[in-house]
């Protein structure tokens, strides 16, 4: 009587952490291995066999939220724990697929065997891995219809080239775990950050940006591309709306007792955002859209956003 864990989704830049824990008792099943060797047809079919047979099974799942909050190492024993609180059958052993026992720390975790690749080599863990991933997978496919501009159900949440294209078009949604290195520009930056200067200047600009991005999509622009740029000249945002392109100076200030974001376009400035601008146009094919310059200032915790469209 084994209870096997495994947890799926750890590596995602988007979704929940979700753990698997089986106790298959007396059901023999052909063809548990490790679910990532499996085709996707394969592990379903093995997962309603699984659910029908086992004698106990659980599944412990933490939020992208949750685990920006506490971070990976505290998601893995916090989804590790709801999982096996969800087995009411008897067992005499744990095993759990990797090297660190993330129940050392409960009742439980004087039982508990560690090994690498358990996945390919106990059927429970096998299990375990199997009804995680189908979990996992099946909730990513409904968010696909939530968020269809994100392909969700063709990579569940993983960093690939059309996921990170969606990104920098798109943002983030609830489901991306700002904590993550590769969207960590993202992240909210506070206000009690930036004066205790915990946080970069390149943080603050990405926040900053990021904030403007969010209005001028609530304000019906469609963001084209982000950090545009050339060896000549780059561009923070480029929007869209109707028939005309916006080309968008990202300002932010500490505080605004020195003017807001205008201020800060010289006459210098404006000529090499026009200059940006008209090299960005001359790669566009025909018809060339109309084209306008504008300018967005933050201050201070990046609750106000001064916004203003340039000729």
């Amino acid at each position: 009587m084994i209870l096997g864990i495994d947890e799926v989704g750890r590596g995602p830049w988007a979704g929940p952490l979700v753990v698997g824990a089986v106790v298959l008792g007396d059901a023999k099943i052909d063809g548990l291995t490790d679910s990532k060797k499996l085709t996707a047809k394969r592990r379903e079919e093995l997962d309603v066999v699984i659910r029908d047979q086992a004698a106990g099974l659980g599944l412990g799942w933490v939020t992208a939220e949750e685990l920006d909050s506490i971070g990976m190492s505290a998601a893995l024993v916090t989804a590790t724990k709801r999982a096996v609180e969800q087995i009411a059958t008897a067992y005499s052993e744990i095993i759990i697929d990797g090297t660190i026992n993330f129940l050392k720390d409960t009742s439980k975790g004087r039982y508990v065997t560690t090994i690498a690749k358990a996945d390919l080599l106990i059927p429970s863990v096998s299990a375990a891995s199997i009804i995680a991933k189908v979990a996992r997978d099946h909730y990513m496919y409904e968010q696909d219809r939530l968020y269809p501009e994100y392909g969700f159900k063709s990579h569940v949440g993983y960093g690939t080239l059309k996921h990170r294209q969606a990104i920098e078009k798109y943002g983030v949604t609830p489901l991306h775990r700002l904590s993550f290195a590769p969207l960590a520009k993202y992240r909210p930056i506070e206000a009690a950050d930036v004066v205790k200067k915990d946080v970069t200047t390149k943080q603050i600009g990405d926040a900053a940006e990021t904030k403007v991005a969010e209005y001028l999509r609530a304000k019906g622009y469609e963001i084209v591309a982000r950090n545009w740029r050339t060896k000549f000249c780059e561009i923070d945002i480029i929007a869209s709306r109707g028939d005309t392109l916006y080309f968008v100076e990202v300002k932010y200030r500490k505080n605004a007792n020195y003017g807001n974001g205008l201020a800060m376009i010289t006459p210098a400035k404006l000529e090499q955002m026009t200059f940006a601008a008209k090299l960005y146009a001359a790669r566009l094919p025909e018809p060339e859209p109309n084209l306008r310059l504008a300018v967005a200032s933050l201050a201070g915790d990046m609750q106000t956003i001064d916004y203003l469209e340039l000729t």
